[in-house]
C-alpha cells in the first residue's frame, strides 16, 4: 500500500509541474529555411529606386485573346496581369530564394512546429471602394476558391483544415496531416478578394466585368479580346509600405493582343508597345536588325538571373498505351537531334536541359551521395537501377544532324519493348497497334523544330503530324490531358514543396487543369514528394528535392529541351530601371520595377 501511495503522490506531482509555454514566433516575415534578409525597419528592397518617380505609360504585348477577367477558374481563358488589382497577406521578396514580408498582414505569428499561423490584418488596408479588408474577407477568399475556384487551390491547401477569426483584425490558419514547414508561406501568398463584392455572384463563372480589387491598380478599360489597360491607384493604401515602395510606378499598362508573336515582333519596331520579352531564338539573333536598334532607341538587353530555369520538355502523356512504357518513351529521345537544333536553329543560344531543377542547387548531378543516397537507397527495387548507377544524360550528338546511331539504339530498344516495323510502320507485336504521334502546338515557332524530329521519327516507322490550335483550344485539350505529345514548361522555385504534388502527385494524374501533364503515377513518387514537404531543413530539403528529381529523370517522362539564364529583353529606351535586377525576378515581373524616363522618351521620339 505504501508503494500505491507513494507512486499516486509521484503522478499528482508530474501533473501539477508548471506545463511550458509554447515558443510562438511573432514578427513581420517569413523565411523557408534560416534567417530573413531584411529586417523589422527595412523601408525597401535592396533592387528598387525608393525614389523612383510616377507617371507615364507602359504598352505591352501578350498573344492570342481573353474572354475573361476572372483568373481564379478553370474556365476561360484570363487577361494579363490581372495579379495587379490584388493584395496578398504577404509579398516577396526577389533577392531571397523563399521571404515572404507582410503586405495585408502587419504581423504574423506561428508555433516553433508551423502546425498553425496567423496573421494580423493592417488598419488602414482597404477596398478600392473605400471598404476596409477585414478578417472575414480572408475567410471567404480561402473557402471559395478551396470550393469553387480552380483545382489547383484545392490540391495546394489539402492539408489547410480551417481558417477562424481570432480577433477583430486577426486570421488563424489550423493545419493538419503531415509536417509541413511551408504552408504557413503558403497561406500567406492566399490572394484575398473581397467578399461583399462576390456575394450574389456566380464565383466559377467567367466575367468581363472588372472586378472589385485592392491592388496598386484597378482596370480602366477592356477592349474584349484586344486589349486591358489598368490605372495607378492614386490614394493606394499601400503605396508606402517597404514591400511596395518603388515599385508599381506607371500611371497606365496596357496589354494589346496579337495573332501571334511575328506580328507582335513588327508592331514592337514600329512603336506600338514598348517591352517585350523574347523567348524565340531566331528573332532575338535576326529580327531586331534595324535602325532603331543601332541608334539606341530601341533596346536589346540580356538580363542575367538565378532562377529556376525548370524543365520545358517534349511531353509524353502516359494516359495513351502507346506511352505507358518507359523503355518506348526513352527510345523516343533517341530522334530528338539537340546539338544539331541548337547550331542550326538556335544560334547556339541554349543549353541542354538535364534537371527538372536546373540552374539551381536542387539539380541531381553525378551519382547520389550522402543525403541523397539515404534517401533512395529504401527504393532499391522500386526505381530503375540506373538511379543508383549512371549520370542522367539525354540522349547526344556530334551536331552534324547525321543522327543514324541514336536511331539504331532507339530501334533495339523499342523491340525490346515489343514494337517492330512492320509494312514500314512500327507496330506493336502483342496489341497490333500502330504507332503515330499527334504533336499538340500553338506556337507556330515550333513547327521548325518538330519537323527534323517527325523526319527521324519516319525512319523508325512512326508516322505523325502537329496539331495547331489557338490558345483557348489548347488551354482547354492541356486541361483535359487531351493529347499525345506536347511542350511544356514546368518552372520550379528555389524552395519546391506543396505544388510538387500538383506536378507529379498520382491524384493530379487524374483532376483536369494540373501541372501533372504525363499522367504520372508512381508511388515511389508520391512518398518522395512528401519526404521533400516534409523535410526539416535547407539541405534536407536540397536532398529531397535530388532525389526527386533523378526518379523523375529515369522515368523519362519527357524529352527535355533547353534554357537559357538570363531574360533576353526588348525596349525602346524611355524607360528607368533600377541599376542591378534581383536575383530571381521573373520575366514577367522585370517591368513592375521600372520607371517612366520623360527625357529619354523626349529623345526616342525626336528625329
Amino acid at each position: 500500500m505504501k508503494n500505491i501511495a507513494n507512486a499516486i503522490a509521484l503522478l499528482i506531482a508530474v501533473l501539477t509541474l508548471p506545463v511550458a509555454a509554447e515558443e510562438i514566433y511573432r514578427g513581420h516575415a517569413l523565411a523557408m529555411h534560416g534567417d530573413v534578409k531584411y529586417g523589422a525597419d527595412f523601408t525597401h528592397f535592396d533592387y528598387v529606386n525608393p525614389k523612383a518617380p510616377k507617371g507615364g505609360e507602359l504598352v505591352m504585348a501578350s498573344i492570342g485573346t481573353f474572354d475573361s477577367l476572372n483568373g481564379f477558374i478553370i474556365k476561360g481563358n484570363t487577361a494579363a496581369a490581372l495579379g495587379l488589382i490584388y493584395n496578398s497577406l504577404t509579398s516577396r521578396s526577389y533577392d531571397e530564394p523563399f521571404t515572404l514580408y507582410g503586405e495585408l498582414a502587419e504581423t504574423i505569428e506561428m508555433p516553433q512546429d508551423r502546425s498553425w499561423v496567423s496573421f494580423t490584418l493592417r488598419q488602414g488596408a482597404r477596398w478600392h471602394d473605400g471598404k476596409p479588408i477585414i478578417v472575414e474577407d480572408v475567410i471567404f477568399s480561402f473557402d471559395i476558391l478551396k470550393t469553387e475556384g480552380h483545382p489547383f487551390f484545392r490540391n495546394y491547401w489539402a492539408d489547410v483544415e480551417k481558417a477562424e477569426k481570432t480577433g477583430e483584425r486577426t486570421v488563424k490558419f489550423t493545419f493538419g496531416g503531415e509536417i509541413n514547414l511551408e504552408l504557413p508561406l503558403i497561406i500567406g501568398e492566399l490572394t484575398i478578394l473581397p467578399k461583399h463584392y462576390w456575394e450574389g455572384r456566380e464565383f466559377a463563372e467567367t466575367t468581363l466585368e472588372p472586378p472589385l480589387g485592392s491592388g496598386p491598380y484597378k482596370i480602366e478599360s477592356v477592349d474584349a479580346g484586344r486589349s486591358i489597360t489598368y490605372q495607378r491607384v492614386e490614394d493606394y493604401w499601400g503605396q508606402d509600405l517597404p514591400v511596395h515602395k518603388g515599385r508599381y510606378n506607371f500611371d497606365r499598362i496596357r496589354y494589346d493582343y496579337y495573332r501571334d508573336a511575328t506580328v507582335a515582333v513588327e508592331a514592337l519596331k514600329a512603336g506600338e508597345f514598348y517591352l517585350r520579352v523574347e523567348n524565340t531564338s531566331k528573332i532575338w539573333a535576326t529580327g531586331y536588325d534595324v535602325e532603331a536598334v543601332e541608334k539606341g532607341h530601341l533596346i536589346k538587353e540580356l538580363v542575367p538571373h538565378q532562377n529556376g530555369t525548370g524543365m520545358q520538355g517534349f511531353a509524353f502523356n502516359t494516359r495513351r498505351s502507346k506511352f505507358s512504357d518507359p523503355k518506348v518513351r526513352q527510345a523516343l529521345a533517341y530522334a530528338f537531334d539537340f546539338e544539331w537544333t541548337n547550331t542550326n536553329l538556335f544560334y547556339g543560344q541554349y543549353t541542354r536541359t538535364k534537371s527538372y531543377y536546373s540552374n539551381t542547387e536542387l539539380a541531381s548531378s553525378g551519382l547520389p551521395s550522402g543525403g541523397e543516397l539515404e534517401i533512395l537507397e529504401p527504393y532499391h527495387g522500386r526505381i530503375p537501377d540506373e538511379v543508383f548507377t549512371q549520370t542522367y544524360e539525354p540522349p547526344s550528338t556530334d551536331g552534324s544532324g547525321k543522327n543514324r546511331q541514336n536511331l539504331r539504339t532507339a530501334r533495339k530498344m523499342l523491340e525490346e519493348a515489343g514494337w517492330k516495323v512492320v509494312d514500314n510502320a512500327l507496330t506493336h507485336t502483342a496489341s497490333g497497334e500502330v504507332m503515330n504521334i499527334e504533336f499538340l502546338m500553338r506556337s507556330p515557332a515550333f513547327e521548325r523544330i518538330v519537323g527534323p524530329l517527325q523526319k527521324s521519327l519516319e525512319r523508325l516507322g512512326i508516322e505523325s503530324n502537329i496539331r495547331m490550335v489557338d490558345g483557348s483550344q489548347y488551354q482547354n485539350r492541356l486541361q483535359e490531358y487531351d493529347f499525345d505529345v506536347t511542350v511544356v514548361s514546368l518552372g520550379q522555385s528555389q524552395s519546391p514543396g506543396n505544388e510538387q504534388r500538383i506536378y507529379w502527385g498520382s491524384d493530379a494524374a487524374d483532376t483536369p487543369g494540373t501541372r501533372n501533364y504525363s499522367g504520372i503515377k508512381d508511388p515511389v513518387v508520391d512518398e518522395l514528394i512528401e519526404s521533400l514537404i516534409a523535410a526539416p531543413s535547407r539541405q534536407s530539403l536540397v536532398d529531397h528535392t535530388r532525389a526527386l528529381d533523378r526518379v523523375l529523370l529515369w522515368g523519362h517522362y519527357v524529352i527535355p529541351n533547353w534554357h537559357i539564364r538570363s531574360h533576353r529583353v526588348v525596349y525602346w529606351n524611355k524607360f528607368g530601371k533600377p541599376d542591378t535586377p534581383p536575383k530571381y525576378v521573373g520575366r514577367g515581373s522585370l517591368h513592375l520595377d521600372w520607371w517612366y524616363d520623360a527625357e529619354r522618351a523626349k529623345a526616342v521620339m525626336s528625329p
